[in-house]
């Protein structure tokens, strides 16, 4: 049960970094003036997409692998679960971080300001997918 338990810190540790975007560094960021607001938004992104993507594919390995070995459903969901936000981000997110990435912050205004806000409500999923990943693998652990 050492994989499940390990796909349980993982996700957790995924959905907390998550969640703290969400709910305390979006909403921190958006008191920001335009071109400080997608200054600070860059290298953020960065850092989080560093952390949070091998986070969700070593929760995804760790899931598989307590499924392999102990066969609850709970491994199996929480694994597809958190491996989940790397295709919302390829298809849903990916157009819109572009779209960031490739603005000058000197050029930034009201449209990168509504581009990252819609960037924080999709990327809310993401949190929600690591959140039911959690729930997922901290069943199977209590159940087995």
């Amino acid at each position: 049960m050492v994989f499940g338990l390990l796909a349980l810190i993982a996700s957790a540790m995924f959905t907390g970094a998550a969640f703290y975007v969400n709910f305390a560094e979006q909403p921190a960021r958006l008191t920001l003036g335009d071109r400080a607001l997608l200054t600070e938004w860059k290298p953020s992104y960065k850092r989080g997409a560093a952390m949070q993507a091998p986070l969700a594919l070593i929760g995804f390995v760790l899931g598989m692998l307590a499924w392999w070995r102990i066969e609850h459903i709970g491994c199996l969901i929480g694994a597809i679960l958190i491996i989940a936000p790397w295709p919302w981000t390829l298809i849903v997110i990916r157009p819109t971080n572009n779209a960031l990435l490739a603005t000058d912050p000197g050029k930034a205004g009201p449209p990168s300001r509504a581009l990252i806000v819609k960037w924080g409500a999709i990327h809310a999923v993401r949190t929600v997918l690591g959140g039911l990943a959690t729930a997922a693998f901290f069943w199977a652990c209590v159940s087995y």
